[in-house]
């Protein structure tokens, strides 16, 4: 089974293995540390149980993120350490013999002794972080943390006024006419009901149009109900939702479901009904559900709401239908931008210049992005207000208090998917707004950094392109590129990258130029870096101290003042669109004896520099 890898622990399960291996197979190496090692992986072991509860926690106290912090990094700290001891052992092997063999052994030894400090010295952080455990109940309140919101963020969808709605009138046409239309009568006495999923990414819109849809055509059967089953759904209750909405009559609170069931299945068996199901995460709780829904000789509909296209897929698989919501056209967005922020559509606002167009294209169709800006500039007609907001959506947007909605419904999709594509999905803040990220680089990155365990006979290759497309199915990336039904790149959207960008640094996992005010270097060091020069100025990054343990580095644009010589622990150097980069750049590349993943594509390197054939755990040179 692949490692679970949450972005809270940092490398730790990863690491685990890593510690486990290392016992295993390399403990003559290992003479005075293997205790301290054996002790590290078990202390970390137990840790590890614990910071699972906290990873799925959005409200922690300061003392559970500090606790959660801490050993995070003591992670990449230990992994750092047992990298370069290894890396070291290796190039010592087969070392020299006579005099320089004996200076070479004295050398081996007082690496030894200081590997055997450092690790000393880690050992001791873990030893405090499990006494601060310890005067912390920490798992007793993350376990009493909830993610749920105090109001649903998708209740406003249910009672939007029919004249804000703009774009809706195709999909709810497209939807009525399937709804409606005529079929033959089954032959069987009994035939599953036919579903209609619909199916986008969080603020697309899909709870409007299904309501939209469920008020319109809701007389034309014998019965209607509309239900929200959400993240942590209860069967039970979604169950006695529908009875009271169908208009059962009776006492139904002690009902088990089973008797909920019996009772829509005898209501249900001679109607004509409609049922509305909306955002559904998971198919489990439809397997339930399903089993009330019998339809007898009628033409029954089911239309249900989801963010992952797998479960449209269960869901619609009986002779029911997939409808892909797609985002507002350019000129229905700047329609709702104009009507939500000034009451009217055909205001003039010459003014203004090129800002709405240019808000609108970060926006990239996103009704509730359009939505959440336009109440930050409703009657604001000045243009230093636009500006504003157009500066703050990028990196800040996520942080203001008045798109919490918008942030709330995103924070659901986000910790609805698992640990290891949390990871993968908060390594795309690493690129700009509006990159075409290959696939095939972004898996190789991956792998380099270690995100991906082998499992199965599966290569990690294999496995990456699963987390790719499962990334996709959850609407959470962009497909680009789709030849025979595989995609060759992807993007992310500028409202996503925006709050993956802030979880990221908040994490200390991904840290760009423009984030850096957002993160306490004086406790952290950075672990991955991006920088996005896109002129050509003299860029000075941080003190050798700040960076000294980062492990990737990506550059878009002009290169960067600095050298490559503090970069010992780097495991990931991307410079393939970093212009004007020559010969001298790549001096000392050598160094970086962890290495793994290489890419150039300056036209002004003539050569590869001989001493790259020194790195010996470098997997992807691409040029």
């Amino acid at each position: 089974m692949a490692a679970q890898l949450s972005v809270s622990t940092g490398v730790l399960e990863p690491l685990l293995s890593k510690l486990t291996k290392l016992l295993e197979e390399q403990y003559d190496m290992l003479r005075g540390v293997s205790k301290q090692i054996k002790f590290l992986r078990d202390e970390l072991k137990a840790m590890s149980i614990k910071i699972q509860l906290l990873a799925d926690a959005e409200d922690l106290s300061d003392h559970m993120k500090n606790w959660r912090d801490h050993i995070r990094e003591l992670a990449y700290d230990i992994e750092d350490c047992i990298d370069g001891f290894m890396a070291r052992l290796d190039r010592e092997h087969g070392g020299p013999t006579g005099t320089l063999g004996l200076f070479h052994k004295f050398k081996k030894l007082i690496s030894r002794h200081e590997i055997a400090n450092e690790i000393e010295l880690l050992k001791a952080r873990a030893i405090e972080a499990s006494e601060r455990h310890k005067r912390y109940n920490f798992v007793e309140q993350a376990s009493n943390s909830t993610r749920s919101s105090a109001v649903d963020p998708r209740l406003p969808a249910l009672y939007v006024e029919i004249d804000e709605l703009v774009g809706i009138d195709g999909p709810k046409k497209h939807i009525i006419e399937w709804l409606t239309r005529e079929t033959e009568v089954p032959t069987s006495e009994e035939r599953k009901v036919t579903v209609l999923s619909i199916v986008g990414c969080g603020g697309l819109g899909k709870t409007t149009l299904a309501n939209q849809v469920y008020l319109k055509v809701k007389g034309q059967f014998d019965c209607a109900a509309f239900v929200s089953v959400s993240q942590n759904p209860d069967v039970k209750k979604i169950l006695r939702d529908i009875v009271k909405e169908v208009d059962i009559k009776g006492n139904i609170l002690d009902h088990d479901e089973k008797q909920l069931i019996d009772k829509l299945r005898k209501h249900l068996r001679d109607k004509r009904y409609l049922v509305v199901i909306d955002d559904i995460w998971d198919s489990k709780p439809w397997e339930i559900i399903k089993l009330a829904l019998l339809n007898k000789k009628y033409e029954s509909r089911v239309i249900a709401t989801t963010r992952s296209t797998t479960v449209a897929s269960v869901l619609s698989s009986q002779g029911g239908n997939v409808y892909h919501m797609r985002s507002l056209s350019s000129k229905d967005s700047k329609r709702l931008l104009f009507k939500r922020a000034f009451g009217s559509e055909t205001i003039s606002c010459t003014h203004l210049g090129s800002v709405p167009d240019e808000i609108l294209k970060k926006c990239d169709g996103l009704p509730l992005a359009i939505v959440t800006i336009s109440s930050m500039l409703a009657d604001q007609h000045a243009r230093s207000e636009w500006d504003r907001v157009l500066d703050g959506i990028g990196f800040a947007l996520a942080k203001n208090p008045d798109a919490e909605n918008m942030t709330t419904i995103l924070s659901m999709s986000y910790f609805d998917i698992p640990y290891h594509l949390r990871t993968c999905l908060l390594y795309l803040s690493v690129f700009p707004e509006d990159y075409h990220i290959e696939k095939q680089c972004l898996i190789n990155r991956w792998i380099a950094e270690g995100f991906i365990q082998e499992e199965g006979g599966q290569t990690k290759y294999e496995i990456g392109e699963g987390y790719f497309n499962d990334l996709i199915n959850r609407s959470m990336i962009q497909p680009i590129d789709v030849k025979y039904g595989q995609a060759k790149a992807c993007r992310v959207h500028d409202i996503i990258l925006d709050y993956i960008k802030c979880k990221a640094a908040e994490e200390n996992f991904v840290i760009s130029l423009d984030a850096a005010r957002h993160v306490n270097n004086s406790h952290f060091k950075v672990r991955r870096f991006s920088v996005n020069n896109s002129n050509d100025q003299h860029v000075t990054l941080w003190t050798s101290r700040v960076l000294s343990m980062v492990r990737s580095v990506t550059i878009f644009g002009y290169p960067v003042k600095t050298s490559l010589l503090p970069f010992t622990v780097l495991r990931v150097l991307d410079l393939g669109h970093c212009r004007k980069m020559d010969d001298h750049h790549l001096t000392s590349i050598e160094r970086l004896f962890l290495l793994k993943y290489l890419r150039l594509s300056s036209s002004l390197i003539t050569k590869l520099p001989e001493k790259v054939g020194e790195l010996q755990y470098l997997q992807t040179l691409d040029v």
